[in-house]
């Protein structure tokens, strides 16, 4: 439990809200429970009232602490939609607002916003897609974030040795092109969306305790194949010094020259990342979801995430095959970045 004490310390020290989007589901529960038992942090439950006590009572779930709210019959409603309309400026009518509000995932998120909860979890029966949406209209990114990415945290105990390692982005961003405006011209290059992935990556894996050796990934080492996505990783790795000149990263690398001090002694001996690299910024959202996932099911890690990047307050998403286990320290992880 090692790589939670901070979060846990930020908990103790400012008490924090949370609100999950699926209060009937047995997994959110279960965490729900557990996290008032242990008196770590307040909890909203989204859903018919009813619905979600009974649904706690089937399970044998405790929640007798958390606040159940309902959307259909939440009584500020009428001011939360002219707060949505607002926000949405014209992209939405009020009717729209009010039918996205009667949905949990916008509910959850305009709670947020509104400052009645610190951070939301939601996912475990919603996409990715469904919880990043009314994040991305309603909470925004944050100053100085073009995008919205995620990183995993890996977590293995090998001899008594905590290991940890950060991967991003393995669930957002799918591919990286060069954001065009009205006109043709090129405001934001696929490179430089990269390399803004590294850098929040980083600063997440810092968060968590890990200080961050940063190899941006290829079938590539320092030019070695052309081609595909070779020259997107060599050039996020420049653009990315260039938004943070202190950050220590380095690439492309195929993954053996990036981890292995034998394989980086022969390829890239004067890299300061090669062969002792920690945190991995993969190319295409493939990569990344496949090499957490091997990570996870053949190297035995425990894969925290994704941690949603860029936002200006605390998302976080759920796998949906996620178990109560994983709900709970999310639910840590997401309230103590608040």
């Amino acid at each position: 439990m090692g790589m939670f004490d901070k979060l846990l310390a930020n908990l103790k020290a400012s008490r924090k809200k949370i609100v999950f989007t699926e209060g009937t589901d047995a997994r959110i529960l279960s965490a729900a429970s557990k996290l008032l038992e242990e008196n770590l942090m307040d909890v909203i439950l989204c859903g018919n009232v009813d619905d979600v006590k009974k649904a706690a009572a089937e399970g044998n779930f405790n929640i007798d602490k958390a606040e159940i709210l309902d959307p259909l019959t939440y009584p500020e409603m009428d001011s939360m939609v002219s707060a949505m309309f607002e926000l949405r400026k014209g992209k939405m009518t009020e009717e729209e607002c009010r039918s996205a509000l009667q949905k949990s995932n916008y509910f959850g998120t305009m709670l947020v916003k509104l400052g009645k909860a610190d951070a939301l979890l939601g996912g475990a029966t919603y996409s990715t897609a469904d919880t990043v949406r009314p994040a991305l209209q309603i909470i925004k990114t944050k100053k100085g974030s073009n995008l919205v990415s995620s990183s995993f945290i890996l977590f293995r105990e090998v001899n008594g040795v905590e290991e940890k390692i950060a991967m991003g982005d393995c669930a957002i961003n799918i591919s990286y092109q060069d954001r065009l405006d009205k006109a043709g011209n090129v405001v934001l290059t696929a490179a430089q969306q990269l390399a803004e992935v590294a850098v929040e990556t980083a600063r997440t894996a810092d968060y968590f305790g890990i200080d961050p050796k940063v190899a941006v990934l290829s079938f590539s080492t320092y030019g070695s194949g052309k081609g595909s996505t070779v020259q997107l990783s060599h050039d996020a790795v420049i653009e990315a010094r260039k938004i943070d000149p202190e950050l220590v990263i380095d690439g492309e690398f195929q993954f053996d020259a990036a981890v292995s001090k034998e394989v980086a002694a022969v390829k890239c001996p004067d890299s300061k990342v090669a062969g002792q690299a920690n945190t991995f910024i993969f190319p295409l959202i493939e990569a990344g979801n496949i090499g957490y996932k091997i990570a996870q099911r053949l190297g035995g890690f425990a894969a925290y995430g994704p941690v949603l990047q860029g936002l200006n307050a605390p998302i976080n998403d759920l796998s949906r095959g996620c178990n109560a286990e994983e709900v709970y320290r999310m639910a840590i992880i997401t309230a103590g970045m608040a």
